[in-house]
């Protein structure tokens, strides 16, 4: 057999934010100083409540396998949560379930709801892993690039654009992964009318949605009327609760979807760590400051990070909405393009960055920095890609 894996893979290629990451762990092998911007990961400890339930859970030998679909109490606290930070009512015993990471349900998700053939329409930049899983289950992407000049907003004319009668899914993603836009109150209006005149179901990836700046309030399309019946939720704790390691998200939506979605939950997984629920259940009931200190530190470091890049030549940089980057416009840099720039910027001053490109083509052009580290490193790093930008001249 000259070609033994599935024709599937021939379009998908490897994680581009695990191939940064990789990377910058080879060269800090070879013993070159890296300052990492290109991951996505608080640089936070996940909330000592919740560390110590997980903990307790493991001594009182809480190791065994849980409901497919979720602890009930876990159930019943993300329900809560739903209501009252969402706008959002599902029933915890058929509409919600509990999955090893948000990404987890993402492609739980998107295997319930798209057959071989029907397209998903994804608006870029997008988080990396959208396209590469819808291609996976032999569904079509269709990419959506959006426009730097308008904020990255999504428009009801550039969805009518690219919708076909394959069309059956739209996928957003907000506060977005890696622009840092928040939908408005326009944007989901349009969404909405968008989607119920074309009969499409709406996937919602709102796993930042605790981190959003400025007193802005974070939309969830599944509460709106016309969106509650064709409108899966996912969210998770990785971002919000410093939670990255746990591997702990989940869904919710309408009941005879996640009736199908539990299916792939139970014939993939199973279930989700049962200690790791026990820890959920803490980071939703228990005291919410740490959240609130983490997103007040961030945004500290967003001002200066902003600050800093839209100060070097040729960069322009306006502050994100919400989530832990910030995306550059480097076009007045001189470069061909997004990755010449970041590899140029790697390997000239040890800054590891993303480049827009890999985010689709929406993000050709922009280069996207992580302020999930210290104010010392984001300092550094600016100063460093400055001088190099200047030595260039």
């Amino acid at each position: 057999m000259s070609n033994r894996a599935a024709a599937r893979f021939g379009g998908v290629q490897k994680s581009a934010t695990y191939a940064v990451f990789d990377m910058v762990a080879q060269m800090r092998a070879q013993g070159v100083e890296v300052l990492d911007l290109g991951g996505g990961e608080p640089d936070f400890d996940t909330p000592a409540h919740v560390v110590d339930e997980a903990v307790n859970a493991l001594r009182d030998g809480f190791t065994h396998y849980t409901p497919s679909r979720g602890l009930p109490d876990l159930l019943d606290a993300i329900a809560t949560k739903l209501a009252k930070d969402n706008g959002i009512t599902v029933d915890p015993a058929t509409d919600v379930i509990v999955t090893p990471s948000a990404k987890h349900a993402l492609f739980a998700a998107l295997v319930t709801v798209l057959d071989p053939g029907d397209e998903l329409l994804v608006p870029t930049p997008s988080w990396v892993s959208y396209t590469a899983m819808a291609r996976l289950i032999g569904a079509l992407p269709v990419q959506i690039a959006l426009d730097g000049a308008n904020g990255f907003r999504i428009t009801r004319e550039l969805l009518e654009e690219h919708v076909s009668p394959r069309t059956k899914a739209l996928l957003v993603n907000s506060p977005n992964n890696p622009t840092g836009h928040c939908l408005t109150h326009d944007e989901a209006r349009a969404i909405s009318r968008f989607a119920a005149e074309h009969d499409i179901l709406l996937i919602s990836d709102e796993i930042y949605e605790k981190i959003v700046y400025d007193g802005r309030e974070h939309l969830s399309l599944g509460a709106l009327a016309c969106c509650a019946d064709r409108t899966i939720t996912v969210n998770g704790f990785s971002k919000g609760y410093a939670m990255t390691g746990w591997r702990l998200g989940y869904a919710a939506g309408p009941t005879d979807l996640m009736a199908q979605m539990l299916k792939v939950q139970q014939h993939t997984v199973g279930c989700t760590g049962s200690f790791v629920q026990r820890g959920g259940i803490a980071a939703l009931t228990g005291a919410q400051e740490p959240v609130r200190e983490m997103v007040e530190q961030y945004a500290r470091r967003r001002a200066l990070v902003v600050r800093e890049l839209d100060s070097l030549p040729g960069v322009a940089c306006s502050a994100p909405d919400g989530a832990f980057y910030a995306f550059a416009d480097i076009r007045g840099t001189g470069f061909a393009d997004a990755a010449s720039f970041a590899q140029w910027v790697l390997e000239r001053t040890g800054v590891a960055l993303m480049p827009g490109s890999a985010f689709g083509p929406g993000g050709e052009g922009f280069v996207r920095l992580s302020f999930a580290t210290s104010p010392e490193v984001l300092r550094a790093a600016c100063e460093r890609i400055g001088r190099a930008l200047a030595e260039r001249a």
